[in-house]
């Protein structure tokens, strides 16, 4: 397919790339992305990060004592949804759709060894980003940039403009992206 195809790309032509399989088998109907998971080192810088910086909720925290480590579940969601009771609250975490799980390792925000954990954006690459939509991507990392936030890109740099990326307390990146300003994407000069 040449770039010309693919940047006008139909609904059918993208269903009938190669792997792509459309005869969705009904066990899967109900199925939902529920969960990305991070390895943090410090629980308390990375939940600020999370809920102040990012302005995520927390839904629940879990600890597994016999193994030493905890997890943190974070999404947008409105607090006022959260069950008060616990075993209501981790049912309903569970079935939230783009969750974020923080696990840390008990003891890694205190090792002086601890080299943190491979972002996955150095040698050898593999895991990317995760990414967040908001509705003013300069009026955020001016927000961010005041705060402190370590800035990969930001939006007036590089070849794609308007968008930015930031990095969390461990390194990890986050794409930052205003969805009205997306139609851009299709008109990119590379693919013309």
């Amino acid at each position: 397919m040449s770039s010309h195809e693919m940047s006008n790309l139909s609904k059918a032509a993208l269903h009938s790339l190669p792997g792509v399989c459309t005869d969705r088998d009904p066990e899967t109907l109900s199925y939902t992305f529920q969960q990305t998971m991070l390895r943090i080192r410090d629980p308390k810088a990375s939940l600020e990060f999370y809920t102040k910086a990012l302005g995520m909720t927390l839904l629940e925290r879990l600890d597994f004592k016999d193994m030493a480590f905890s997890l943190y579940f974070l999404a947008y969601v409105d607090p006022s949804k959260i069950p008060e009771d616990r075993k209501d609250r981790v049912q309903w975490m569970f079935a939230q759709p783009g969750c974020l799980e923080l696990t840390h390792n008990w003891g890694t925000e205190t090792d002086l060894d601890f080299k943190g954990y491979h972002t996955g954006n150095s040698e050898p690459k593999g895991f990317g980003h995760i990414g967040i939509a908001v509705k003013d991507v300069d009026s955020a990392c001016k927000r961010w940039e005041s705060m402190g936030i370590e800035f990969v890109k930001k939006p007036q740099d590089g070849k794609m403009k308007g968008i930015a990326f930031i990095k969390d307390p461990d390194g990890y990146w986050i794409e930052v992206l205003n969805p009205s300003n997306a139609r851009a994407f299709l008109d990119w000069p590379g693919n013309m």
